[in-house]
């Protein structure tokens, strides 16, 4: 981050209240299936993140916010302005993967500046992810536990043991999983493994290749989508297509997990 960005930052970061006060441990927001669409908003630029994150709001059920936003505008800074600015809930996709004690520190923190879920590495194993949902409970927050990924790589490493994965979320009650919009034929196959209940989040719609509606139509209950909609010369316009497609899709599949 140059001198003059962290300026920049500063600058809007100086129009929030002080860090004491900014704490949202009580306050979480409900993820409502509206139109089934998780913004990934992974920019760079905080009045960049908070002008799309406006923008989007009608057509976007939550804002996904990735590493690569956090680590250059500071957790304590674009977290609570995201907040500050719509009402939507949002999810700090950081793909918890440490040991229990640092790991449920992660969940913590991202609850304390205003995270409403969070997305945990399943692959790390069963005591880990155990105190991450602990965690998360305490505050009213929800997790989504990775199965797979949307890449290509994920298929030789992650793959085999996303069943396994999938079940170990639903015995330990989280409140969703991921799986990937680039292979629906997964997601297909988590939904009958979790049953109804669960929260399926794919990613992957777009760039990587998932076809918009194809996730939703295996059961997935949210397609995240990113890059096509962050990168449109009128992000809020691209998300009311995406809505308006998706909502064609959802129409035709009255009962998505009968």
């Amino acid at each position: 981050m140059t001198y003059a960005s962290n300026r920049r930052i500063n600058k809007t970061a100086s129009k929030l209240p002080t860090s004491p006060s900014m704490n949202f441990d009580s306050e979480r927001r409900e993820l409502v299936e509206r139109t089934g669409i998780i913004h990934a908003l992974d920019v760079d630029k905080l009045e960049d993140a908070v002008r799309i994150a406006r923008e989007v709001e009608p057509f976007v059920d939550a804002i996904k916010l990735s590493w690569p936003t956090v680590m250059e505008l500071g957790c304590k800074v674009v977290i609570p302005a995201i907040r500050q600015s719509v009402s939507l809930p949002i999810i700090a996709c950081f793909k918890v993967a440490d040991i229990p004690e640092i790991s449920t520190q992660i969940v913590q923190k991202a609850i304390h500046w205003g995270a409403d879920g969070i997305t945990l590495h399943g692959f790390v194993g069963e005591d880990t992810m155990k105190a991450c949902i602990d965690e998360a409970r305490r505050y009213n927050a929800y997790t989504f536990m990775v199965t797979e990924m949307s890449h290509r790589g994920a298929d030789k490493y992650m793959q085999p043991h996303g069943e396994d994965i999938a079940l170990m979320a639903k015995r330990l009650g989280s409140y969703g999983i991921v799986a990937p919009a680039t292979r629906p034929e997964r997601t297909r196959l988590y939904r009958r493994l979790v049953g109804p209940e669960i929260k399926i989040m794919s990613p992957g719609v777009g760039p990587q290749g998932g076809v918009l509606g194809d996730a939703i139509r295996a059961g997935a209950d949210f397609e995240v989508i990113g890059r096509r909609i962050f990168n449109a010369p009128s992000p809020g316009e691209e998300a009311k297509k995406f809505a308006e497609k998706l909502a064609e899709v959802r129409n035709r599949l009255p009962s998505l997990r009968a």
